[in-house]
């Protein structure tokens, strides 16, 4: 490693354009921590198979990977490129039913979930048995949710069993998940964000009329304290999925309950609310992180 880091900021390869805030703030505080950085999209086969063996040239000593491609994560990690976050901790917060998968069996209170079936037959019937055990172990109201997506997309909430057969049929072909709906967390919750192992801080997200709180749907953010006890269940699921940085958000019913975990999570408006510098919080995460590793090789 150079005395001098050199930083890859990858965006997904369909991002619209570079100057995202988000890359643009956390470019802005690494360059400000002496880090030559560089900002590109994941677009170039950057990194492929070739001989059996990885081949291309990361050319950087470090990737905050803005991207969720899973692919060119693994690749990095074999070149022996350090990703914030690492591949694996990616994957494990893309899906969400993975999320669930990871965490249990670790004290993390969660909504009662079930696994959606998997099908590959556009023409197949949705299993009546099925749907039958959906509503006896969850009840009704219910959340239909895809396993991949942001902002609150691909999430439904079914009220009896025609509206849960029709979700259950538009689903069916992608990964998918049944999960209990918390009536006291309608269109609020809690996100906190977690850098380094430290809770930064918490908003409060509420909904205009949805029963999702997504900011990007039209809900609002405030500043809140974050209670010891989502601070430390915060913390300890950092840890357990091995993130550098996340945003956790916790359904409060009035017991807190991990709804998803973020592992690019977007902080503008977690930063107007709080005043807290996010970007700046990652960057010093980084270069210490990367100092530190310096040091020791």
């Amino acid at each position: 490693m150079h005395d001098k880091l050199n930083g890859l900021i990858l965006l997904n390869a369909y991002s619209p354009t570079l100057e995202t805030r988000q890359a643009k703030r956390l470019a802005e505080e690494l360059t400000l921590r002496g880090v030559n950085v560089t900002v590109r999209r994941n677009d170039g086969f950057m990194l492929g198979i070739n001989g059996g063996a990885v081949a291309g040239d990361a050319r950087c000593d470090f990737c905050l990977y803005l991207d969720k491609d899973k692919y060119t994560a693994q690749m990095l990690e074999k070149r022996g490129v350090r990703l914030f976050n690492r591949a694996q901790a990616i994957a494990d917060c893309d899906d969400k039913m993975q999320t669930h998968i990871a965490l249990a069996d670790n004290g993390i209170p969660m909504p009662k979930t079930l696994a959606g079936l998997l099908c590959y037959d556009r023409n197949a019937s949705v299993p009546t048995r099925m749907l039958d055990d959906v509503e006896k172990s969850l009840g009704y109201p219910l959340v239909v949710k895809l396993s991949y997506g942001s902002f609150g997309k691909g999430v439904f909430k079914a009220d009896d069993r025609a509206q849960l057969a029709a979700l259950a049929e538009s689903v069916k072909l992608h990964p998918h998940l049944f999960q209990q709906y918390v009536a006291a967390a309608h269109g609020k919750d809690m996100r906190v964000i977690v850098v380094g192992g430290k809770t930064l801080g918490g908003i409060l997200r509420t909904s205009n009329g949805d029963f999702r709180s997504n900011v990007g749907l039209g809900g609002t953010a405030k500043k809140t304290d974050v209670p010891a006890e989502i601070s430390a269940l915060s913390r300890k699921i950092a840890r357990l999925l091995n993130l550098d940085y996340c945003g956790l958000d916790f359904l409060l019913s009035p017991a807190p309950l991990l709804c998803e975990v973020n592992s690019n999570a977007f902080f503008d408006a977690f930063e107007s609310a709080t005043g807290i510098n996010v970007a700046g919080a990652y960057a010093e995460h980084i270069v210490s992180t990367m100092r530190g590793a310096n040091q020791t090789n």
